[in-house]
């Protein structure tokens, strides 16, 4: 029999797996800044800067000790991390590099037709002499090769070598070195990843067996779907046969969504809650995420469990926005109670936060209202502003 598990109870499941249940405060240090990556199970990498960037505000979020050289001396010194594909470009624990390894061979195939259409003629000659400049000269970033008199533009402009790194990066030739400017410096990855990161070889059917079991665990609960979908590793269909075939290792349950319609069918591990371990309360303070947060990052999730609708609206034109450019998410405790439009304006020194929206429901305490200024404060604080300026109008109306 399915065990019924409440909206409440699925919310504090999940953030404590996503690590958001932890004391923000506690001391973090190198080793545990690890440990919570590999808890977590990537961190995604994102460009824009607005506040901070995507993957320094994710762990900053969750400890308030997290310290940036400790994540650069992670994925540039230790090669205890590295970077790669998961939905997006993230940061991964290098112990999972041996898995990645079929996601190299199932998408080499698949990318060298499609970029050679691209490119034309001259692909493979171009390819090669890449790969083979940075086996004899070390990394080197796309700059580095681009002719002088290639324009710029997207990823449908790139110069044929920009093309070779991405090539030989995503299917696993070459690993991302470092970053200057945030700019790519790419090497062979046998000399970026230590190199007991590259075995046991893994076979098709533990590679699958594993990608679906460490899905499941960092979710708490899960369907088939949300399993395959949270590394994008695998197919639904893999995943639906996966859990098919280990049907005596779960145990189904069903979870209330946040507006108390029927509840929804999923799995966990056999056991459930006790395979769950210790539980910890969330703590009560607010908290600005990421709009790039693993928590949110499964829209319709994010909507079943917390109630809260979220679209990130940087590719919708602004007369078209609903909120604003790039909009973060509120969570205070265990509920996701509103967003907030703001910016770092570090010529200045201050935080602008232009505008406030308060989910439906959500009332505007003088004690929510400290709760909220004390995180600008901190978030103020992390992004290197020394104070925080709230604009005309920035609570509506």
């Amino acid at each position: 029999m399915a065990i019924l598990v409440s909206n409440t109870d699925a919310r504090r499941i999940f953030l404590n797996r996503q690590g958001l249940a932890a004391p923000p405060n506690r001391a973090l240090g190198k080793q545990g800044l690890l440990d919570l990556i590999h808890d977590l199970g990537f961190v995604q990498i994102d460009s824009i800067s607005t506040v901070e960037r995507a993957h320094h505000q994710i762990l900053f979020s969750r400890n308030q000790t997290y310290r940036r050289e400790h994540l650069t001396e992670l994925l540039e010194k230790d090669g205890a991390l590295f970077e790669h594909w998961t939905h997006d470009a993230s940061i991964l624990p290098s112990a999972f590099f041996r898995y990645w390894k079929h996601r190299f061979a199932r998408r080499e195939p698949v990318l060298r037709e499609r970029w050679r259409k691209w490119q034309g003629e001259g692909f493979d000659s171009t390819f090669e002499e890449t790969l083979q400049r940075i086996a004899e000269g070390g990394g080197v970033m796309s700059r580095d090769l681009k002719d002088a008199d290639h324009k710029s533009g997207g990823w449908w402009n790139w110069h044929p070598n920009k093309t070779a790194l991405e090539y030989y990066w995503h299917t696993g030739k070459l690993a991302i070195a470092g970053r200057q400017n945030f700019q790519k410096i790419y090497d062979l990855a046998e000399r970026v990843l230590p190199a007991h990161h590259y075995e046991p070889e893994v076979s098709g059917e533990d590679f699958v067996d594993w990608a679906c079991r460490a899905a499941l665990t960092r979710l708490g609960f899960a369907t088939h779907g949300e399993i395959a979908a949270f590394f994008a590793l695998i197919s639904p269909e893999e995943a639906k046969a996966w859990v098919a075939a280990h049907r005596d290792e779960l145990t189904e349950v069903m979870i209330e969504p946040a507006d108390g319609e029927k509840p929804r069918p999923s799995y966990a591990f056999a056991g459930f809650p006790d395979t769950l371990g210790t539980l910890n309360d969330p703590p009560a303070r607010l908290r600005v995420l990421s709009p790039f947060d693993p928590l949110i990052r499964d829209r319709n999730r994010t909507e079943r469990l917390f109630g809260f609708y979220y679209r990130i609206e940087i590719f919708v034109p602004e007369p078209k926005r609903e909120y604003g450019y790039y909009v973060f998410p509120l969570l205070e405790g265990d509920r996701l109670v509103g967003r907030i439009d703001m910016k770092a304006d570090r010529k200045t020194g201050a935080l602008n936060v232009k505008r406030l929206w308060w989910e439906k429901g959500v009332r505007p305490s003088s004690g929510r209202t400290e709760r909220l200024e004390a995180e600008l404060a901190r978030v103020a604080k992390f992004a290197g502003v020394e104070q925080v300026v709230f604009q005309d109008g920035w609570q509506g109306g």
